[in-house]
């Protein structure tokens, strides 16, 4: 496994990859990827289906090691990185914990749990909680079943679980599959105050005009980086047409 040559961005990226390279067999998902993310960036990763989004933010994260090239993750090598609450991670359809029998107060306190353990959460713990309850609009559903929210409801309760732990980077894999126009809406909102905040996010998103309408920056993959840069510029380039092989268009796409 390679080292990761150094940058300008040394000791300041939050994500940084190095010519990255990895394939479940002997064909690459991503081939050559190299991005550094620093703190406080609001990036959008997109492309279509199949074209290594979800792999690519795995490697980032350490859940998966490349073939060749290098990853880190707040300056470490990410397969190594261990200091699980600057991390908050929503998942597709935040499906990981829809059909517990818990509360919305029991999820977000699950962010506690990398500061304390298993142990009971002090004042200072549930302070935050209910903070991170109040900052996501959840408060008066914290006694509420997880089971018994909508969608949208859910990934606002698994923000905070990721704010309860004091997560420096948000990573959002289609957080907005299945939820109602005016839920997705408020949740970009929320996702926009919490980068204002000094959050960094890394979205992946298959509704090309949130991504145009919210991110700062967009990578746009097919295995490769076909873009890479400010959001105004990708709405401006031919980066999404051979990306998708397509003569597509941004303006409405869904």
């Amino acid at each position: 496994m390679e080292e990761l040559p150094v940058s300008s961005h040394e000791g300041n990226s939050v994500v940084e990859l190095a010519d990255v390279t990895f394939g479940y067999t002997a064909t690459p998902v991503v081939s050559d990827i190299s991005l550094s993310i620093d703190p406080s960036e609001y990036v959008a990763i997109v492309g279509p289906n199949g074209s290594g989004k979800s792999t690519l933010m795995k490697l980032a994260l350490g859940l998966l090691r490349p073939d060749s090239g290098a990853a880190r993750l707040f300056g470490e090598p990410s397969h190594a990185f261990d200091d699980g609450a600057r991390l908050g991670y929503v998942a597709q359809h935040a499906s990981a914990a829809t059909e517990m029998p818990i509360t919305v107060r029991e999820v977000v306190k699950m962010g506690r749990f990398p500061h304390v353990g298993f142990g009971r959460l002090g004042a200072e713990d549930w302070q935050i909680v209910d903070e991170a309850l109040e900052t996501v609009g959840m408060a008066d559903f914290a006694d509420r079943a997880v089971t018994r929210l909508s969608g949208g409801q859910r990934q606002r309760a698994f923000i905070a679980r990721a704010l309860a732990g004091e997560a420096d980077l948000l990573v959002l894999d289609e957080p907005t599959v299945g939820v109602d126009a005016e839920s997705v809406e408020a949740f970009y909102d929320l996702l926009a105050a919490l980068n204002a905040s000094g959050i960094t996010v890394l979205l992946i998103e298959h509704d090309l005009g949130a991504v145009t309408d919210h991110a700062d920056r967009v990578v746009c993959l097919n295995r490769e980086v076909y873009f890479d840069g400010p959001t105004a510029e990708f709405v401006e380039s031919d980066a999404l047409a051979r990306a998708f092989g397509t003569a597509g268009t941004i303006v409405g796409e869904t």
